[in-house]
């Protein structure tokens, strides 16, 4: 990417940062998530960290940018970070049979897998286990003795190399192999090659106690027809930390993500680098793709971008981090709930982004003076929300509550200060409809008309809308929008 383009991407996403962060809040609230922290990086600038939400329910202590997210099978990355390196350094080899650095596997199927193998989810090792329940608090997660002894007596699902199988036992086993070679534990290893060069002090191998306030809490999720949730206590992974151990806040998780760019080299060569991100895997399940998988990280196509990251889940959290390693985008999100729409969100503000960055259809330059961010805000009507939004120096409009804002936005010409229209294109909706616009005496927009229904500031909607479920509401003289002012 270009300096040019990197400058003008990073400024643009700063200038739309706050209107992003109000869409993440609608999208909590219409959820009912608990709590969600947002970062997104830009050319390793943080243009966005927001906390939105509570830390926990019970107590209602409100949730900070600050408090650390079990952020799980983003663990992978960094302990496919740390294997890579070994091999630069020349500790491992990608294709060393992990019998080979965990003796206890010898005559094991399981241990002719080789390091790659494990890396990308091909060696056909069992996932969790045959009782698996620590992934509910029934359980410990096993130690090494288990963990090893799991693996010798059913650790094989699958011939190597027959199917994509994902594997949190195969990153276990990735983890001591790493403490075979180094003659450290897997959480200093870590911390010494892949934190410390980037500076960070909230994230970590494993669950630490002694932060235990610090932590944001987990809750359950919402079954059907429910409408609380109950708190969920932290728990160690021990020698499953190299799988799903780890912790983090969206700041730094994000910066971390932004080392994995091309040309930072902070943690990996470039070569290295696209060795883990490139295709490995196309996953296809009963005849329908649905995933993508690289060396330890998750790819995914949004748009023209081709990102790569991973999600985690945790008892409680839920979480997604996308890295755009050519054009240096990074966004990451961290939810507090076992249902948290941490995936809809990362995906969705990426592709806000690229809303902002690219016009989706060409339409006359504003008239002199006028001023964008004078339309801007969030409306209501019977039929939802609906949000002008300035992205990219142009208005926008589109329903802030859709699980996928993209199929909503429509592009906005101003035609004078009272009137906007929607961009002529083929579509269900306004298309190239006028929206009328009133305002009061302040200038601050109090109605507007889209497809000849009326939208109103959320607080005065929720005044009107018991009215509003009964024949001729908008005949009444209190009901009727406030007149336009001289």
């Amino acid at each position: 990417m270009t300096t040019d383009r990197l400058a003008t991407q990073t400024a643009t996403v700063r200038a739309a940062a706050d209107y992003l962060r109000s869409w993440v809040e609608a999208q909590a609230a219409h959820r009912r998530v608990p709590g969600v922290q947002v970062a997104i990086r830009s050319g390793g600038e943080l243009v966005l960290s927001a906390a939105i939400g509570v830390a926990d329910v019970g107590t209602g202590a409100p949730l900070t940018t600050q408090h650390l997210f079990r952020i799980a099978s983003h663990s992978k990355t960094f302990t496919a970070t740390a294997v890579l390196q070994l091999v630069e350094a020349g500790g491992l080899r990608l294709d060393d049979p992990i019998a080979q650095h965990v003796p206890e596997l010898a005559g094991a199927p399981a241990g002719r897998a080789t390091l790659r193998e494990l890396l990308g989810h091909q060696a056909g090792v069992i996932r969790d286990g045959e009782d698996a329940d620590f992934w509910q608090l029934g359980i410990p997660f096993p130690d090494r003795a288990g963990l090893v002894d799991l693996v010798r007596r059913a650790g094989t699902v699958h011939a190597r190399n027959e199917h994509f199988k994902y594997s949190n036992v195969g990153y276990a086993l990735l983890g001591l192999a790493i403490e075979a070679v180094t003659g450290t534990s897997f959480a200093e290893h870590c911390r010494a090659a892949v934190l410390a060069p980037l500076g960070l002090t909230r994230t970590g191998p494993e669950f630490d106690p002694a932060r235990a306030d610090e932590y944001a809490t987990g809750h359950t999720g919402l079954l059907t027809g429910e409408d609380s949730r109950e708190t969920i206590e932290h728990v160690d992974t021990r020698a499953m930390a190299a799988a799903t151990g780890f912790f983090s806040t969206a700041e730094e998780l994000s910066a971390y993500g932004a080392a994995h760019v091309l040309g930072d080299e902070r943690l990996l060569t470039d070569d290295s680098k696209r060795l883990m991100q490139r295709l490995e895997s196309v996953v296809t399940a009963y005849g329908t793709e649905v995933g993508r998988y690289g060396l330890g990280m998750i790819l995914q196509t949004v748009g023209d971008r081709e990102l790569v990251g991973h999600s985690g889940g945790f008892p409680g959290h839920i979480t997604l981090t996308l890295v755009d390693p050519v054009r240096q985008l990074v966004v990451t999100v961290l939810t507090n709930a076992i249902d948290g729409p941490a995936h809809d969100l990362a995906v969705g503000l990426v592709k806000l982004v690229d809303v902002a960055l690219t016009p989706r259809a060409e339409l006359p330059s504003p008239p002199p003076g006028a001023d964008p961010a004078s339309f801007t805000g969030r409306f209501a009507s019977l039929w939802g929300l609906l949000d002008v939004a300035e992205l990219g120096g142009r208005l926008v409009l589109l329903r802030p509550t859709a699980p996928d804002p993209l199929p909503t936005v429509e592009e906005l010409q101003i035609v004078d200060g009272d009137t906007l229209l929607v961009a002529p294109q083929p579509g269900f909706g306004a298309s190239g409809e006028p929206v009328p616009v009133r305002r009061d005496a302040t200038g601050r927009v109090v109605s507007l008309r889209l497809a000849g229904v009326t939208s109103v500031p959320v607080e005065e909607f929720r005044r009107r809308r018991s009215a509003m479920t009964r024949n001729g509401w908008a005949q009444s003289p209190s009901a009727s929008p406030a007149p336009p002012s001289a």
